[in-house]
């Protein structure tokens, strides 16, 4: 080709067609990369948040009612449960209340009350009351009693328009602040918490008050989204990462596994204190949410105004996946007996 047979108007236009676009993509991932959410003390952040989630209906539908991850066993990994190609595997809501009953399972509760249920538990930082409804209808049944507490209103409202639905009249719901719960000492026989300590912001006043209420003798269990424990120190390209977890969904900070046995340890008030990860039982929640969506993407696509937003979520939900996958989360499974 000689000079005579290049057209340089066009190759004008594709060169700053292609700027253009190179641009229009950092732009949009300067965008996504800048927290939208962040953490703001005093202001209820976690409530407004969970508020708005309740009302858009996008989150129950895709994650049921249970707002936390689900638990894989490990036939259900080896046939690709949670993967693109293994979305129908194992059903995505059917993960989650798999965890409630392995959490029940696991905390030991009816081995620390003499091999009989709980009659009174404590569903702290409750959602819409998924766990809550499931701990009263098949984990002890109509002679217990389960509490949730959240602090949306929002939630509170759906959680009850649920049970009512369902027919579980021993589940109760309440708007409380888990850092100032209006309980009395010593009132129920299991405090139970999933995925709520992630937006605490005084760890130490979550598991003191978890404590306080908690009867002698009674179990203690948590399930909470962790860092990996320090030493070693964390690096500034994994704090860079943290940051970005903390603030695009209104979480204060995260602790580690260890600093939770710590706090639970501390109050003096605890025996029998232990700690387990189970980020290979639940990571591919992450993504299989995400593939629940690409297979089902009608109730986004018809409602435009929370596109932006969705695509917001599914970049997070892709972070907490390689955070966890990378070993800087770990997923914290904690249990105790109060001291009689």
């Amino acid at each position: 080709m000689t000079n005579r047979d290049i057209d340089y108007g066009k190759q004008l236009v594709a060169s700053v067609a292609g700027l253009a676009l190179a641009a229009g993509i950092l732009k949009v991932k300067k965008v996504l990369d800048t927290p939208s959410r962040t953490y703001i003390p005093g202001e209820n952040t976690v409530g407004a948040e969970y508020d708005a989630w309740t009302e858009e209906e996008i989150l129950e539908y895709y994650w049921g009612e249970h707002i936390h991850l689900g638990y894989y066993r490990d036939e259900d990994l080896a046939k690709g449960a949670g993967t693109l190609l293994g979305h129908r595997v194992k059903d995505f809501i059917e993960a989650k209340e798999d965890f409630v009953d392995e959490m029940y399972a696991w905390s030991g509760v009816e081995a620390n009350n003499g091999g009989t249920k709980p009659k009174k538990i404590l569903d702290v930082g409750c959602g819409i009351g998924g766990a809550t409804r499931r701990l009263a209808s098949k984990c002890v049944g109509p002679d217990s009693q389960v509490t949730g507490i959240t602090l949306s209103s929002k939630q509170a409202a759906r959680a009850t328009a649920l049970a009512e639905r369902q027919g579980i009249p021993n589940a109760d719901f309440q708007v409380m602040d888990a850092l100032a719960m209006t309980f009395e000492d010593d009132t129920f026989d299991m405090v139970w918490a999933c995925e709520s300590g992630e937006h605490m912001p005084d760890k130490k006043k979550y598991v003191d008050e978890m404590v306080r209420v908690l009867k002698p003798g009674g179990t203690l269990v948590i399930a909470t989204w962790c860092q990996r424990h320090a030493p070693p120190e964390l690096t500034a390209v994994e704090k860079s990462k943290l940051q970005f977890l903390y603030d695009e969904w209104a979480h204060p900070y995260f602790i580690s596994i260890k600093d939770y046995c710590s706090l639970a340890t501390d109050t003096g008030a605890m025996t029998r204190v232990e700690g387990d990860d189970w980020t290979k039982q639940t990571i591919v929640s992450w993504r299989h949410s995400i593939w629940a969506g690409v297979y089902d993407p009608i109730p986004v696509f018809s409602r435009p105004k929370i596109w932006y937003k969705t695509l917001r979520d599914i970049v997070c939900l892709e972070r907490m996946r390689r955070a966890f996958g990378e070993g800087l989360m770990q997923y914290g499974m904690i249990r105790g007996v109060k001291k009689e």
